[in-house]
């Protein structure tokens, strides 16, 4: 080959896996500045999973050795009456907190959004009290929904109405959770937010000059490019309320009638109240985790016919 052909022969071509002493130098760095991240994540949440794998087929008290017993946990799980009724309180909670979590947050979000003067000062009071702490709320909802002396009874009374027995009656008990539960929703009516402040004007412009109401608009426009946030939404909050926990635990005790024994409260039970029964505790676990997961692939799946990524 002649010096010019030499001068003007094409770079080898490189591999698509390799990289060069600066990208390798640069993946280095990053890898370093997110150690703590990472170790973090394998010790705090990779290792415990895994950790409850083994131990759901243990007889494990938390003192001894762990001692294998296979699949005698699952067998026990399937035919205990408790860990159903568990079930069932905890797919009710999620069947309504997290529908109702969505129109709340939605609404919220359009209210925010609104060309007020005074709006700065509503979005602060709407988002408060999803900072406040879960237990913090929960002894407030104890005193606002007291069947005696809360505010919210008496408001009843006072219009002619027989108000419930919110947290001592089997009927109401998990509902009144569930309404409790709408206290956060103001953290993801500002994901709303940002939704909606994305979505371009010029669609509601065109959409007016055509005669379109603000119901058509919302229909036809909002709300089908408002489906991507819904989905996350509703992905979170699927995974938030099998979780529940906190409620339960501080208000009612997994009563009245174990209508709020929920599926993470029972865990808690077995794990640190009956017994230490930590291998029957880490089934449970598994279980919840395998739901959550199954859920959350369902709802991401079926995404695929109602979300809208764009108006074509």
């Amino acid at each position: 080959m002649s010096t010019t052909q030499a001068a003007f022969a094409a770079p080898p071509r490189r591999s698509k896996w390799s990289i060069t002493r600066g990208e390798r130098k640069n993946i280095f760095i990053g890898l370093a500045f997110i150690s703590p991240w990472i170790f973090g994540f394998l010790v705090f949440l990779i290792y415990p999973i895994i950790y409850s794998f083994q131990l759901s087929f243990t007889r494990y008290g938390g003192i001894l050795p762990p001692e294998p017993i296979g699949w005698a946990n699952y067998t026990r799980m399937w035919n205990d009456e408790v860990f159903w009724i568990a079930m069932r309180a905890t797919f009710t909670y999620a069947a309504l907190a997290v529908p109702i979590g969505v129109v709340m947050a939605m609404a919220i979000a359009i209210a925010m959004d609104q060309p007020m003067r005074e709006i700065p000062l509503y979005r602060t009071v709407l988002f408060l009290p999803s900072v406040l702490p879960l237990f913090a709320t929960s002894f407030v909802f104890m005193v606002l929904l007291n069947p005696n002396t809360g505010i919210v009874n008496q408001i009843l009374r006072s219009i002619g109405l027989n108000p419930p027995n919110w947290f001592g009656d089997p009927n109401w008990a998990n509902f009144s959770i569930v309404l409790m539960a709408q206290m956060g929703a103001g953290q993801v009516a500002l994901i709303f937010l940002a939704g909606l402040r994305g979505i371009p004007p010029h669609l509601y412009e065109s959409a007016q000059l055509d005669g379109a109401s603000w119901a058509q608009r919302f229909r036809n426009i909002t709300l089908p490019l408002m489906t991507p946030i819904i989905l996350y939404d509703l992905i979170i909050g699927i995974s938030g309320g099998i979780q529940v926990f906190t409620q339960a635990y501080i208000i009612t005790d997994g009563g009245p009638a174990r209508s709020t024994t929920y599926l993470v409260f029972y865990l808690y039970n077995n794990a640190f109240k009956y017994s230490m029964q930590m291998g029957y505790a880490s089934a449970l676990g598994v279980v919840i985790f395998l739901l959550t997961l199954v859920l959350a692939g369902i709802t991401f799946l079926t995404s695929k016919k109602w979300v809208t990524y764009d108006l074509t």
